[in-house]
């Protein structure tokens, strides 16, 4: 796969700090912009989307996502970048890395995680995207491990930790965040190595 990482200066009087956009062959991996906010408010409202989360989110909910998302990008350089089409540049959803809640089982740790909107899955692009943004935890930040959850009925996601070399830890847990009677409260645990990784990307290039 043809991918890049670049470095963008984004250095300003608030003190970011530069900022990665990866990409990949279809797609680009970067900073949230101003534009971004209508299509990912109609991708947090749709009910396919939203299936395995208590709710849809309202666009105030939705607003607030964003700008954490990119609040955390300017304050490392890396997060849950927004993810665009290089032949549109049109916004089709988020993939990356996040620090999640200390309140997990497994903290501290860093999940890989994705949301696209209805149109652009079964297109194979969260695995192309999620596939980066491993090689980038893995060979930029030097990460020994990370992980994924998701509710334990959602078999698309699972299917995406798979194709990406992930395990199913069997080490299922009761989300924090989540009303423990919510159907959406029990969670399973993925995981990946980095020597696992490496031995898999070793691997597909002899191949």
């Amino acid at each position: 796969m043809n991918c890049s990482i670049t470095l963008h200066n984004m250095m300003s009087n608030d003190g970011e700090l530069p900022t990665i956009e990866l990409t990949t062959p279809r797609l680009r991996l970067r900073q949230w912009q101003a534009s971004d906010y209508r299509p990912f408010a109609e991708l947090n409202a749709n009910t396919d989307v939203m299936a395995h989360f208590p709710a849809p989110l309202t666009a105030a909910e939705s607003r607030q996502i964003a700008d954490k998302c990119h609040q955390l990008i300017a304050s490392r350089g890396w997060g849950f970048w927004a993810v665009e089409l290089k032949t549109t540049g049109e916004f089709i959803g988020f993939v990356g890395l996040h620090t999640p809640s200390d309140a997990l089982p497994f903290s501290p740790c860093v999940e890989i995680g994705w949301r696209l909107a209805r149109p652009y899955w079964r297109q194979g692009f969260a695995t192309e995207a999620a596939e980066e943004a491993l090689r980038f935890a893995f060979t930029v930040l030097g990460l020994p491990r990370v992980v994924a959850f998701t509710p334990i009925d959602n078999h698309r996601s699972r299917a995406v930790m798979l194709r990406l070399g992930m395990r199913n830890t069997e080490e299922n847990f009761l989300h924090p965040d989540i009303a423990a009677d919510s159907p959406h409260a029990e969670h399973v645990l993925f995981a990946i190595e980095q020597q696992q990784w490496k031995r898999q990307h070793a691997r597909v290039q002899l191949g």
